[in-house]
């Protein structure tokens, strides 16, 4: 058997290629929207791409299953609970597919959502224990899938918890405790609220070691479940959507076009946002104004789509090389409205220096000796709601990253404000963003409240 877990650190996103050696032919579970990399490794091994198989529609990142049958003539899968808008292959509770030795059995576990499904691997049709099983976003390495993202649309939490209890206690943990557990998230998801940074685990672990698995009724597993979560991005239901639809194609060979710095202005005076993919540091020693500053280094597509809407153009202020990989990394959460990218960013910076602004970044210290001259400052913490009740800086307001654009009538824009986060990377951009909507006093706590703790908080 072939088997390649893909890690994408940057969505905490994982997905596979399932190969039979015997026959040549395979399949991909959960791929992202640019597909060069499985085609590669089909084609290394010998491999015929025949099915794409979906465990649920995700809502974290727009996945690449249109494309891959595009390019492989592979039939799309999901359970037959589901109802996309193009035509798929569905399969139901228990049914089996055989690539040859190795056979795959689609289990139904709803829960994360109605449509969920997992797949039970064997290496050999007769084998007396499963080789593995891929979970998708129903069993993650130390959590489960979150019920809440559906409340919205004709579910609520609470009913998608009773489903989710049923399916890992009838579906999933019914496997032998040997059995390898390869879900589609790890540690950073906003899917759940506990997931490990391990990338594999076994039932038999995570039985031992899953708080929610652990529960010792339904009762209390669905109050685990239900509370604590960490607000969904605002992108989340754009995609849940969009991965339904029959769309776009992405062509993850062609860069952006490139732009002179009036057409750049010209596209931004009609409303396109500027994202500057450039690290916190480099950005606050200058950058163009108006700019929202999302370091390609980070978790790039997550935070564009927190703050950016679906549907605004984008014009990309970036490294030189680097504007392909930026596009790329944002239509994988479908923002395809990149308009192009500022060409020899740094001498049209020079050009129009009067356009050009330094951002106000604080160390943890600093920040403490001139607070008291700052008058009532306006002091923001942009963590989640968990990290905020782990511990903030005395009289903060928390407002997540993500809920900041929906939340800006809450702050005033003529005081003084202050913002941070964990270590620096959110705190920037929600700074920048601050800036970008008239708030002309604002700046950010490098190394954020780690810093803070370490620093000021000893004393």
């Amino acid at each position: 058997m072939l088997f390649n877990q893909y890690y994408l650190e940057c969505l905490s996103h994982a997905s596979y290629l399932v190969g039979d050696e015997t026959t040549g032919r395979a399949v991909v579970v959960d791929p992202q929207r640019d597909i060069a990399e499985y085609l590669a490794d089909a084609e290394a091994h010998d491999m015929s791409i025949e099915l794409v198989i979906e465990t649920h529609f995700h809502a974290d990142f727009l996945s690449g299953h249109l494309e891959l049958a595009r390019a492989t003539g592979a039939r799309i899968v999901y359970s037959s609970v589901a109802q996309p808008d193009f035509e798929f292959m569905p399969v139901a509770d228990g049914e089996v597919h055989s690539l040859g030795e190795v056979t795959l059995e689609f289990r139904h576990t709803p829960g994360h959502t109605p449509e969920s499904m997992s797949i039970v691997i064997r290496e050999h049709a007769d084998d007396e224990h499963p080789w593995g099983v891929l979970t998708g976003d129903t069993l993650f390495i130390g959590d489960v899938g979150r019920p809440d993202l559906l409340a919205s649309i004709g579910f609520s939490r609470e009913e998608l918890a009773d489903m989710l209890y049923h399916s890992l206690h009838d579906k999933i943990l019914t496997l032998p405790d040997q059995t390898r557990v390869y879900p589609a998230h790890g540690a950073g998801s906003a899917c759940g609220k506990n997931l490990s940074e391990e990338l594999w685990s076994t039932i038999g672990d995570q039985r031992r070691t899953n708080y929610a698995v652990a529960a010792p009724d339904e009762e209390t597993f669905i109050a685990l479940v239900t509370e604590g979560q960490p607000p969904a991005p605002g992108y989340f239901g754009y995609n849940a959507d969009l991965n339904r639809r029959n769309r776009e194609l992405l062509d993850e060979g062609t860069p952006p076009e490139p732009m002179t710095w009036d057409q750049m202005v010209e596209a931004c005076e009609r409303g396109a946002v500027l994202i500057d993919g450039r690290d916190p540091e480099e950005f606050a020693t200058g950058h163009i104004a108006g700019a929202v500053n999302i370091g390609l280094d980070g978790r790039y597509a997550e935070f564009a789509g927190s703050v950016v809407q679906p549907h605004d153009e984008i014009v990309l202020m970036i490294e030189p090389g680097e504007e392909l990989q930026a596009k790329n990394r944002l239509a994988r959460i479908g923002f395809d409205r990149v308009l192009g990218y500022l060409d020899n960013p740094f001498a049209a910076m020079i050009e129009h220096a009067d356009q050009v602004r330094r951002a106000s970044r604080l160390t943890a210290p600093a920040f403490a000796e001139i607070r008291p001259e700052l008058g009532e400052v306006q002091l923001v913490d942009v963590r989640n709601p968990g990290e905020f009740e782990g511990g903030t800086i005395e009289d903060a307001t928390n407002i997540p990253v993500g809920q900041l654009p929906g939340r800006l009538n809450e702050l005033d824009p003529e005081r003084c404000t202050v913002v941070f986060c964990a270590g620096g990377y959110r705190s920037s951009v929600a700074a920048s963003l601050l800036r970008r909507n008239g708030f002309d006093d604002v700046s950010d706590i490098i190394g954020g409240y780690e810093a803070w703790r370490e620093l000021v908080q000893p004393a």
